[in-house]
């Protein structure tokens, strides 16, 4: 077993991270580690043994990635089912609820928040918010509304989370929550991935994903850029604001 274990972890932080693993292995897509217990401050799970990424078993995530997206969620920014308590994305705090659209979700609760944080601990400056804000602003407009249903994302799907084994691809470490596909693809981009256009190639042949998808991608990126932002630094909110540069534009070419 991988014992992880923080006394002075919040109230639910391993238990919220045991939910979201459950929730994404009940898709029977992408495999997830096992929880072999879990109690408040520790968390315990089964042992990976590492091997060299392949073209082919990163074909074989993006299929089988495409399957847990598929698998859905009750609503835009709905926890793992059944999960009642707090959610973290690392360890920072991740709201959850019910919003009917993804233009209500993803502005006001998963990039204004971090946001605020990045602001006020210097790592972004007061421009960079405002150009922020107003890229939320558009988001909320529904401009880019697609009537995609929630997808069950894995939320923080940066390639530390995605470890390379004998059998294949195992997640670790959600963030899990309803949302939209593209989130989770835009993320795995941003942090790089190896094998990327494999993994993508192989998500298509199930789940083709609409047209503009590349160019969307900052605004997909604005979520995980604005949470890194917090705590890493103004590199991250210089990043931030240039992603919301570019969803204004392409806000532009979309109206």
């Amino acid at each position: 077993m991988f014992t992880k274990s923080d006394p002075r972890a919040p109230e639910g932080f391993f238990e919220a991270e045991a939910a979201g693993l459950a929730w994404l292995a009940d898709a029977r897509g992408a495999p997830c580690v096992r929880v072999q217990s879990v109690h408040p401050g520790v968390i315990e799970l089964e042992e990976l043994r590492p091997a060299r990424p392949s073209r082919e078993a990163a074909s074989r995530f993006g299929e089988q990635l495409a399957r847990t997206h598929h698998a859905g969620a009750a609503a835009f920014g709905a926890p793992p089912e059944g999960w009642t308590g707090p959610c973290f994305i690392g360890r920072r705090a991740m709201s959850t609820g019910e919003w009917a659209t993804w233009s209500e979700f993803y502005p006001s609760q998963r990039v204004m928040p971090y946001a605020e944080q990045a602001v006020a601990r210097g790592n972004l400056s007061a421009d960079g918010f405002r150009l922020v804000k107003r890229a939320s602003e558009l988001i909320a407009t529904g401009i880019f509304e697609d009537g995609e249903a929630p997808a069950r994302l894995h939320g923080d799907l940066w390639s530390g989370n995605v470890l390379w084994t004998p059998t294949g691809v195992v997640l670790i470490d959600p963030a899990a929550h309803g949302g939209h596909r593209e989130t989770d693809l835009a993320m795995l981009r941003l942090f790089g991935a190896p094998f990327i256009d494999d993994i993508l190639w192989g998500y298509e042949e199930v789940a083709p994903l609409a047209e503009g998808w590349r160019e969307r991608l900052p605004l997909h990126q604005l979520f995980p850029l604005a949470v890194h932002a917090v705590g890493h630094g103004p590199s991250y909110g210089a990043e931030l604001e240039r992603a919301a540069a570019a969803v204004l534009q392409l806000g532009t070419g979309s109206a």
